[in-house]
């Protein structure tokens, strides 16, 4: 590698087949270089999507990456909306503060807004570095570790009519996936999965594992069809007293609420067990309403979906409000300034319209927060309590942040 002050930058180029695994294990050294099995690396090959995966190069060495996934995500209404899935963001340690990101980040966001894809979304490794590019947090996930030797259950009526039966998880994959696709559109976040994402869900690596089991599944039924699945895995432990063991659940969906209800009785009943971890479930997810004690549950959230408008007359165009709402939004976007200037947006829950004009604004913020507020999760009236937006007309902030809202939290289902 050339270093005398004379040498030309580093190239930014789309992804070539040829170079993906020097791509991919600069992407692995950058989070901390712990191999993959080849199980997981094959995966992620096979999901690359080579036109729209960037990277920079010194060299034949590869110093740079970043990739965007082409997603459908459910937006308040039900609508699916086409977006950007940001990925395999990563800088070699070598060459940072060189603004290497940035011209990924730079490049990237032109690529998006030429694709047509009104959103580009992601989940980031470290929640400070892309707010400066116009995402804001939009979901939370809760997770929890539930003590089930004191928390019990209260199921609704028809839950002793579901049955609940061991499946092997590769083996019911399409019946799992095809009750998947019946959800997404009844919750804002979730996202619809093209043909190879399913396998995410049945990746099951032994170093991933963390000391429990294979991965486990069942599925519920009530009169011959599947109403819902669990994905789950036990890891033993034992003290002097006895069992102590751990049911760490990865994912579990249901059409109803008496299927849900008898997987999550199912998995609190696990012999020699006495806790059930949850991760990224939904911050409303219904079992909380199921325990007898949520103080024993020690539930906690964290940031999850980061959602970025690359077009904000699109966006906003595409969803739908849960009340009536018509104001003009004064929006700062310096990185895509484009976007920047006001638009009136005029909405109900039939649809929406929102436009380039010339009055006054009503509120006035960022990117970012309108990110933020996108899915309904996140209130524009407390992110106008913390500063982030300003009111100008009186009222205008109460009846967007109605309007804006979600009856359902919204949720991002997995990673990517």
């Amino acid at each position: 590698m050339a270093t005398d002050g004379n040498a030309p930058s580093p190239g930014l180029r789309v992804l070539r087949q040829d170079d993906w695994d020097k791509w991919y294990d600069t992407l692995l050294r950058a989070f901390g270089g712990v191999p993959e099995s080849a199980e997981e690396r094959e995966l992620w090959r096979s999901l690359t999507e080579y036109d729209r995966s960037l990277g920079i190069w010194d060299g034949d060495e590869c110093v740079g990456t970043a990739g965007a996934f082409s997603f459908r995500l459910t937006v308040p209404g039900g609508a699916s909306l086409p977006v950007a899935g940001v990925t395999m963001v990563g800088v070699a340690a070598t060459h940072r503060r060189r603004g290497l990101l940035t011209s990924m980040m730079r490049r990237q966001l032109d690529d998006v807004r030429a694709w047509g894809e009104p959103l580009a979304v992601l989940t980031a490794s470290e929640p400070a570095i892309y707010g400066r590019f116009g995402y804001g947090n939009a979901t939370l996930s809760l997770a929890a570790e539930i003590d089930t030797t004191r928390v019990g259950l209260s199921v609704p009526d028809g839950t002793d009519d579901v049955r609940v039966r061991y499946a092997a998880p590769a083996d019911v994959l399409d019946v799992c996936e095809a009750l998947y696709a019946r959800l997404v559109p009844e919750r804002p976040g979730m996202l619809a999965r093209r043909p190879g994402w399913e396998r995410l869900g049945v990746l099951d690596p032994e170093g991933g594992r963390e000391g429990a089991s294979p991965l486990q599944c069942v599925l519920a039924e009530r009169d011959g069809e599947t109403v819902g699945y669990a994905r789950y895995r036990v890891k033993p432990e034992w003290e002097l007293s006895g069992s102590n063991g751990k049911v760490v659940v990865e994912d579990l969906a249901a059409l109803a609420p008496a299927a849900e209800a008898a997987l999550w009785r199912f998995l609190f009943g696990i012999d020699l067990t006495s806790k059930v971890t949850v991760r990224s479930r939904p911050v409303d997810d219904a079992w909380q309403y199921l325990v007898s004690d949520q103080r024993r549950c020690h539930p906690w959230f964290r940031d999850s979906l980061y959602v970025r408008p690359v077009e904000v007359g699109a966006a906003l165009e595409a969803r739908t409000y849960q009340a009536p709402v018509d104001v003009v939004f004064e929006v700062e976007d310096a990185f895509c300034p484009w976007n920047a200037g006001r638009w009136r947006l005029t909405g109900d829950p039939k649809g929406a319209s929102c436009e380039r004009t010339t009055d006054a604004a009503d509120l006035a913020l960022s990117v970012r927060e309108l990110g933020a507020a996108y899915l309904g999760g996140v209130s524009l009236a407390a992110l106008a309590a913390a500063g982030r937006v300003r009111e100008i007309r009186r009222g205008a902030l109460a009846e967007a942040s109605l309007g804006f809202g979600s009856a359902v939290a919204p949720w991002l289902p997995h990673g990517f």
